[in-house]
């Protein structure tokens, strides 16, 4: 039972950031709020009522995807989105291969294993007028792909590309890709904007998801 929920504590506090910023004081808090925990079922009960405090369905439906509104590199809801594909042993995109095993301890990190991909690859975004890195990094425009993959896609619009890997997977198996990876159906006949609005959703739907298996 404490294996669980520290487990769930480690996926909280990484999606939401929890140790970022006034650190110091976030922890001597929940020191002060320790000292009167003298059991194993009230330490647990504590972590419990913290993460359920944070996880509510307003965070799933409006912070966590508001919070998906920006292009760091090292936002906490990209890393929580990339290991709630690890928990659900998700396969990457267009891809039968699990992302979490790219991510075990002795596995490859050289150019010929995975990259993190513009699903609107970004000199197609410069080409219809986007030209500000933050609107070309957008959170929600990445994904990770093997690397033929990757550079199978390279440059073209979504599409074109898209039409290529529909044509092979199938439609059963295009959509299973689709919604593995949180990805709206027809996303590459969006408009970019609306694109990102609609993935937002389905990434906080996703991280959702995985915190439920957590709780099984």
């Amino acid at each position: 039972e404490l294996n669980k929920v520290i487990t769930k504590w480690i996926f909280m506090s990484t999606i939401t950031g929890f140790y970022t910023g006034s650190t110091e004081s976030e922890v001597e808090k929940q020191f002060a709020d320790l000292r009167g925990v003298t059991t194993a079922e009230g330490f647990v009960a504590y972590l419990e009522s913290a993460i359920e405090t944070r996880f509510t369905d307003d965070f799933f439906t409006y912070s966590l995807p508001s919070s998906l509104e920006g292009s760091s590199a090292s936002s906490p809801s990209w890393f929580g989105y990339v290991a709630s594909l690890i928990v659900l042993g998700t396969p990457m995109l267009f891809s039968t291969s699990p992302l979490a095993q790219y991510f075990a301890i002795g596995a490859s990190g050289k150019k010929g294993a995975i990259d993190k991909h513009h699903i609107f690859p970004k000199s197609y975004l410069t080409k219809i007028g986007y030209d500000n890195d933050r609107d070309r990094n957008q959170i929600a425009n990445f994904t990770y792909l093997d690397y033929n993959t990757n550079i199978e896609i390279g440059d073209r619009a979504p599409g074109e590309y898209v039409a290529a890997f529909r044509e092979r997977l199938g439609e059963e198996g295009y959509a299973r890709t689709c919604r593995d990876n949180a990805l709206p159906l027809g996303f590459e006949s969006l408009e970019y904007p609306e694109f990102l609005a609609k993935r937002r959703v389905l990434m906080a739907g996703m991280v959702k998801k995985a915190y439920e298996r957590l709780c099984e």
